[in-house]
């Protein structure tokens, strides 16, 4: 049986044995190299994410020193003033009146609007791969859909958005456990460097207002809303990471699945309709996003293990989606499966604002790559990203056939 070892080249290929081992050990378990609690169960990690004696920040109620936490470094300063006025890092207020004014551009009824753009866009781009007999998944289809998508509700010109995705991916390393400082210096350059894009932007909407979330967040400022510029700031970059990181992840991660699971794939050519299955099923049996991680704010006890204020609780995504006691086989892909609780875009009131738009962009990216490319394969066997909580590929090379 594997080992629950995050830096592991052999863990990272495969995780989901080791999270089988840390499951049957019991249901949290002390990790001293992340100073973290592993909560590997299905029930406790959907219970804890509703569970108010845990958040996401604890400077809401207590100081570092309070807390028994040695503030961040000077240096890091930018990335954490970006990060920590973003609602994914807030709690009740702050987080409510922020939630409440983005959640007004994904109701249903605005989403569903942006299914002809999706399904469009989607469609060029399997073209053009289909045009050239192929090429990176990633890079030609599963990257540029979702951030094209985000930056036109963001109102980002298309001139602006070739550096989108390197400053997402540069501050997204500060979520990996135990970032190196190489990774934190490049998270700061990109936090100030895509601060002082949107501050500019900002600017520039404030006098000349479009159709746009940033237009739409400056009139709630205006007309009173508790918004400032950072937490505007903050909430367009979270939104942009957020918006595409799991999309992208989910569509190179489960289309090398059905590679690796020709049956299942020569089930889901045959049947077109199972598409809305299969994109729950592939965000189950290969998470995006493994690990969730929240400050315990008062003592709670797991199973007759106390821990303690001040800690942290590292919720496993990917072990919990693939518990037995919730998912019959859940080491098999299984595109039929019809009862599918998986917990992949997280619960409570921190569950994905964006998870319908996903959805969108998952099936009409399926649906494309099915109807234009029907012989599509696997032209060699693909590099995994070394990253453990955002988990992805370097890319997906593939033929058309």
């Amino acid at each position: 049986m594997a080992a629950f070892d995050p830096w592991d080249p052999a863990f990272l290929a495969d995780p989901y044995p080791a999270y089988a081992e840390l499951r049957a050990k019991g249901r949290v378990q002390y990790f001293e190299p992340t100073n973290q609690w592993l909560v590997p169960h299905h029930a406790d990690v959907s219970a804890l994410l509703r569970d108010r004696r845990l958040g996401r920040t604890y400077q809401h109620r207590f100081t570092h020193e309070e807390f028994g936490r040695t503030a961040p470094p000077a240096e890091h300063e930018p990335f954490h003033t970006l990060n920590d006025h973003g609602m994914l890092d807030l709690e009740p207020p702050d987080h409510t009146r922020i939630r409440r004014l983005v959640s007004k551009a994904f109701t249903p009824r605005t989403v569903e609007r942006l299914v002809p753009y999706v399904t469009g866009l989607a469609g060029e781009l399997v073209d053009r791969l289909v045009e050239a007999g192929g090429g990176d998944l990633l890079r030609d289809v599963a990257e540029p859909l979702p951030v094209a998508v985000i930056a036109e509700m963001l109102g980002i010109p298309e001139s602006d958005r070739a550096p989108l995705r390197p400053w997402s991916a540069d501050i997204c390393g500060m979520y990996e456990l135990n970032p190196s400082e190489d990774t934190a210096a490049r998270a700061v350059r990109a936090s100030v460097e895509f601060t002082e894009y949107l501050r500019e932007l900002i600017a520039e909407r404030r006098g000349k207002p479009g159709d746009d979330l940033i237009s739409g967040l400056i009139a709630a400022y205006d007309e009173g809303d508790r918004l400032t510029e950072q937490e505007m700031i903050s909430t367009c970059v979270l939104l942009l990471n957020a918006g595409h990181e799991a999309t992208v992840n989910a569509t190179v991660n489960g289309w090398y699945a059905l590679f690796r699971n020709p049956e299942q794939l020569a089930a889901l050519r045959a049947d077109h309709s199972l598409v809305p299955r299969a994109v729950e099923e592939l965000m189950r049996y290969d998470t995006p996003l493994q690990l969730f991680e929240r400050w315990v704010l008062d003592e709670l006890e797991i199973d007759g293990t106390t821990v303690p204020r001040g800690a942290e609780i590292a919720l496993l995504f990917g072990s919990a989606n693939h518990d037995a006691a919730v998912f019959a086989h859940p080491e098999r892909l299984d595109l039929t499966r019809a009862d599918n609780p998986h917990i992949s875009f997280s619960a409570g009131i921190h569950y994905c604002i964006g998870a319908p738009l996903a959805r969108i962009e998952l099936t009409a990216s399926m649906r494309a790559l099915l109807e234009k490319t029907p012989t599509l394969t696997l032209s060699k066997p693909p590099s995994r990203k070394p990253n453990f909580v955002i988990r992805g590929l370097e890319g997906l090379s593939v033929e058309v056939g």
